[in-house]
């Protein structure tokens, strides 16, 4: 299955719904989600967005370590991330952690077709995959903050959409 992928505009009001804890449960707890986050940053580290991670293995290893924690507490699994934050909200970190980077539409497009590969190894029902996929391919619209005309933009975080 192919997912479908929206075109990022600047300024929109993005509307996103954040995973429900089935997708935690059907995936394996925080072992099935380990095992779906380390494929995925494998894979994207052979992609043409890997020069947005460390090249270090150990530092990348930290980068598997510390962003699978991010969804298995997103996913509605144990709150294993909330000392990173600083006491910010979960989304708005997130978003606010990717300003930092120079995030084009061709990144995120890049960043979801790894993410769908790795999906695919996933044995689950696949409206449960589908309602992921609504969350990740809408919240990472807000992650993107540089255009091809050149302009930057960085997203406004409304909680509760």
């Amino acid at each position: 299955m192919s997912y479908e992928v929206s075109k990022v505009v600047m300024g929109e009001d993005v509307k996103y719904k954040n995973p429900t804890a089935e997708f935690y449960e059907a995936v394996g707890g925080e072992e099935g989600m380990k095992n779906l986050m380390y494929d995925f940053y494998d894979i994207i580290y052979e992609s043409d967005i890997a020069h947005f991670f460390p090249q270090d293995e150990e530092d990348f290893e930290a980068v598997k370590v510390k962003n699978t924690k991010f969804f298995v507490q997103i996913c509605g699994g144990p709150k294993v991330y909330e000392s990173e934050t600083g006491g910010m909200d979960l989304d708005e970190f997130m978003i606010r952690l990717h300003d930092d980077f120079s995030i084009y539409e061709k990144s995120r497009y890049e960043w979801l077709g790894c993410m769908e590969e790795a999906l695919r190894k996933v044995d689950m029902e696949q409206r449960i995959k589908d309602d992921f996929w609504a969350y990740l391919e809408s919240f990472s619209k807000l992650t993107v903050n540089t255009f091809s005309d050149g302009s930057v933009y960085y997203a406004d975080y409304n909680p509760g959409q």
